[in-house]
């Protein structure tokens, strides 16, 4: 997983409330067992609508996306944040995400943001350009805060273990490797105090 810390650049005006993850990629998609591709079928139904954001080229390869209330809902498919991945978002910013595209949003390097809905109206607007051009957005999570060169400044909160994976770039067997000392002790002292539980080499036979 690559270390996250800070995000900067024009972001999907989106917006849209309750969006299920039958939306975000639909169940046709969910055949593929790899995540290279899915970004093809991210957001498919609203992108057969003209004019829609995720094709409109000001917005091309934008990586962070504002949504609207209770984002994620539905069904646990992981593919939709897998999805997301391949679009090249790493920050969804929300007034509120279902609880487990929020874990499998971090399980995959994606940042979930909650913020006030003044907040997201906000971010919104600076999206979608106050002078007529989209303008960009400053996430960082070191300090916590999202910010825009209009002087706009906004906390939020992150559980301090998914902190740590997400700026360390830590997945499961990151975590894992990153305990390798810990693990080597555990195992010297293990072999010393209790030596009968160590299985002895195999002797080739002659």
């Amino acid at each position: 997983m690559e270390k996250l810390n800070v995000v900067d650049g024009r972001a999907y005006p989106f917006g849209m409330k309750n969006v299920d993850t039958d939306i975000v990629i639909p169940a046709h998609w969910l055949k593929t067992i790899s995540r290279s591709g899915l970004g093809k079928g991210a957001f498919e139904v609203l992108r057969k609508e003209p004019g829609n954001v995720f094709d409109d080229p000001d917005y091309a390869g934008s990586p962070i996306l504002i949504a609207g209330d209770n984002f994620g809902c539905g069904s646990s498919r992981e593919h939709a944040a897998w999805a997301l991945g391949d679009l090249g978002i790493k920050v969804v910013i929300a007034p509120s995400f279902s609880d487990i595209f929020s874990g499998n949003a971090f399980k995959n390097g994606i940042l979930t943001v909650v913020l006030p809905q003044e907040a997201v109206d906000r971010l919104l607007e600076v999206a979608q350009g106050i002078n007529g051009t989209p303008d960009p957005i400053h996430v960082d999570l070191e300090s916590q805060t999202v910010t825009t060169r209009f002087q706009d400044r906004f906390s939020f909160e992150i559980d301090p273990f998914r902190k740590h994976c997400l700026l360390g770039g830590l997945d499961e067997i990151g975590l894992t490797l990153d305990q390798g000392d810990a693990i080597d002790g555990y195992e010297a002292k293990v072999a010393q105090q209790r030596p009968w539980i160590i299985p002895s080499p195999v002797r080739a036979v002659a």
